[in-house]
């Protein structure tokens, strides 16, 4: 099975062997403060109940779009820190934890055990990349005879046999493929530090190590006592052979081992070591032929003069058999008392018999840790296609709203809140049904006899009047190049040379061409509860229009969201609200066939986050240059209104943080333009908070004009500068 070839694995840890300082595991648990964790200083902060990561059920009302975040960032984990496309995926009955292929996530990860979970991706991902599966599911064939020769004696048979060989093996490559991570990957220890605290470390394991147990010599001992030597609390005087152990797998230069193979050769090594350290294996017999087996043998022995004194012989000389017996046995006993006491001199104590329980089901853990059977909760098909949907939906959480008051608190500034950005529609997220402001029922009865909603179809209205604007809007295609001859400067012409020779110097040309700037919109939608009806049928007859517009002309790119609030884990508890904010329609990668076939599924729902959800997608507008104008518009029809146990969001704060969002992207050089769209019960306190937040150029129309926004964007469109 060996290779002289030279892999990419050994160029690895080639380069990793010119740091010699070696590798050894932080040995025993600390007490560490569970507020913080390893990963806070890049996610949110939650108050999640705490949930076991690798438990046996599912809970109910989990957050799936939290769990696709988590599971996007693992991913990204194990791709950094490995250099490979190594997929994520969680647990369900059609996954297998061992094919060298994927890494298995639990479906039950919180913020709480993130860190545990990332630490056993990036220990699972790190197998795959560095070891030699073939070799270990083949480990049969590699096994020398005289092995299982010398195992037999001791009581062994074959699969037994296999199954150490197996424990040992699985000890040392995990420490080799662990000191890869540690230093190619320095800043991720805190996530394996994490894992072993939860599967290693334990006060019943440290004080197993410093007990009087597991110092008899047996595979039950040197397997416990060899599986924590990287624990500071080993006691290597605890079992014949254990210091020769310690030196054969030598933690310190582990970076020596370059493939499974040479940690086979460790593992085989110390397995020997085990083996002439154990008694030999004497069947028991029956006690009827023991007894007459023995009788005849103290006969004989009487007889010949060379067995007990007891049988009568005056001969009372040792044979020299029986004295090399007696010096083993005299050895035997003094290593026994010496095993005892611990390495420092201390003497080791005995475990309670609750001790002794806790401390087999630590070992349990730590074998099934090494044997790769660590439980990990499944997740039903449906979660894992609603899951998968949103993925692909780019959904993920931004944190908002640092600066607004909370908890409805005026005098203090809190963390802020989630606010879900969505980054495409998609049909599968549709009928995931995880939005209710995009579900598949809604889509189902768009066109519907029998629906309310066939009363009024906004696509089909929307692209008949796009197409009428789009007409007009063609001449920004239009092109105008004027050209200017006999300059001091500019490009020479050829016809102009001739010239030169009469003294003529102005025989340059320049070339000057008139066009359109491009445009980029981006069309923010209040989708809130209270623009039900005609204003969301208007709101979006107006917003399909201007698709289907820029879509004939080619040079103006539109982006459509819609905004309101998202159910979080627990469903119909506005505690755990959020905002949200979708991507419905974005030029630059979709096609107009999208409006056609999925415009249908949109609804209102929810409350009004307002400049929450601004802040969120920041980052995404497009500035304006000198050769693009930006423009972001925003439909609403009243202040902002939101709040759930993180931040209060209405009235003044609101406002404030609102206004303090288009400040920022005028900065930027975004044009805002803002339209109110009114009702029947508008308030004079509404239009002012409307023009604080927007500005004096802000503007209010009446539900029947919302469409004649499209016209006069078109107007604008049309303006050169």
């Amino acid at each position: 099975m060996r290779n002289d070839k030279t892999t990419e694995k050994d160029l690895m840890f080639k380069e990793l062997k010119k740091d010699s300082k070696g590798f050894v595991f932080r040995s025993s648990p600390k007490q560490v403060n569970k507020s913080t964790k390893y990963s806070s200083f890049w996610m949110n902060d939650e108050n999640d109940e705490y949930n076991e990561l690798f438990g046996v059920t599912e809970n109910k009302g989990k957050d799936l779009v939290q769990l696709a975040s988590y599971k996007r960032a693992i991913s990204n984990f194990v791709n950094i820190v490995t250099g490979d496309s190594i997929p994520v995926t969680f647990n369900n009955n059609d996954e297998s934890f061992t094919d060298g292929k994927k890494v298995v996530i639990g479906a039950n990860l919180t913020e709480k055990n993130f860190d545990i979970a990332v630490g056993l991706a990036l220990h699972e991902g790190s197998h795959i990349k560095l070891s030699d599966f073939n070799f270990l599911k083949n480990l049969e064939v590699n096994v020398p005879a005289e092995v299982f020769v010398l195992a037999e004696k001791k009581g062994f048979g074959k699969y037994t046999v296999l199954n150490h060989l197996k424990t040992l093996l699985n000890y040392v490559e995990d420490r080799r493929i662990d000191y890869y991570i540690f230093k190619s990957s320095p800043g991720y220890k805190g996530y394996y530090h994490a894992m072993y605290n939860k599967y290693f470390y334990s006060k019943v394991i440290d004080r197993m190590l410093l007990s009087s147990e597991m110092r008899e010599e047996s595979w039950e001992s040197y397997e416990a006592r060899i599986i924590n030597l990287h624990n500071t609390n080993r006691q290597l005087g605890s079992l014949k052979g254990l210091k020769e152990i310690w030196r054969t797998i030598n933690l310190k230069t582990i970076f020596r081992l370059n493939s499974s193979e040479d940690a086979y050769r460790v593992a085989e090594d110390v397995y020997r070591i085990i083996l002439s350290n154990l008694s030999d294996f004497t069947p028991e017999k029956e006690d009827s032929n023991s007894e007459s087996t023995g009788n005849g043998e103290d006969s004989e022995n009487s007889e010949t003069g060379s067995g007990s004194s007891s049988g009568g012989s005056d001969d009372n000389t040792m044979s020299d058999e029986q004295f090399e017996d007696l010096l083993d046995s005299v050895e035997n006993d003094s290593d026994s008392s010496e095993n005892m006491s611990n390495d420092d001199g201390s003497e080791s104590k005995e475990l309670s018999e609750a001790q002794k329980k806790q401390l087999q089901n630590a070992l349990k853990k730590q074998q099934k840790f090494l044997d790769g059977d660590v439980q990990k909760t499944k997740m039903s098909k449906k979660n894992l296609n609603d899951i998968k949907a949103i993925d692909e939906s780019g959904a993920s959480y931004e944190n908002v709203g640092k600066d607004v008051d909370s908890s409805y608190r005026y005098d203090s500034k809190g963390k802020g809140t989630k606010c879900l950005v969505v980054k495409k529609l998609t049909r599968s997220l549709i009928e995931s049904n995880q939005f209710r402001c995009a579900t598949s029922y809604n889509l189902s009865n768009y066109k519907s006899d029998s629906s309310w909603r066939s009363s009024y179809n906004f696509v089909e209205e929307g692209l008949r009047i796009g197409t009428v604007l789009g007409r007009k809007l063609q001449v920004r295609n239009e092109e105008n190049t004027t050209k200017y001859t006999r300059k001091d400067s500019g490009r020479l012409d050829k016809r102009l040379i001739a010239e030169l020779g009469f003294g003529n110097a102005n025989v340059f040309s320049q070339t000057f061409v008139d066009k359109f700037n491009k445009v980029f919109v981006h069309l923010s939608i209040d989708a809130s509860g209270s623009m039900s009806g005609d204003k969301w049928n208007k709101a979006m007859t107006s917003a399909v229009a201007m698709i289907k517009a820029a879509d004939m002309v080619g040079n103006i790119e539109v982006v459509v969201s819609v905004r309101t609030t998202h159910e979080g884990s627990g469903r119909y508890n506005s505690n755990n609200d959020v905002p949200f904010i979708m991507v419905c329609y974005d030029s630059r990668v979709d096609k107009l066939v999208k409006v056609k076939s999925l415009f249908g599924a949109l609804d209102v729902s929810g409350t009004t986050p307002e400049g929450l959800c601004f802040e969120a997608i920041m980052d995404e507008l497009i500035p304006a240059s000198n050769t693009q104008e930006s423009y972001f518009i925003n439909y609403s029809d009243g202040q902002p209104y939101y709040g759930n146990k993180e931040i209060y969001y209405s009235g003044h704060t609101a406002e404030v943080h609102t206004k303090k969002m288009v400040n920022i992207m005028r900065e930027k050089g975004i044009k805002v333009l803002s339209y109110f769209i009114g009702g029947s019960y508008d308030s004079d306190r509404e239009n002012v908070a409307f023009k604080n937040m927007y500005g004096n150029d802000a503007e209010f129309v009446n539900v029947t004009n919302v469409i004649d926004i499209a016209r006069t964007m078109n107007k604008r469109f049309l303006t050169k500068n």
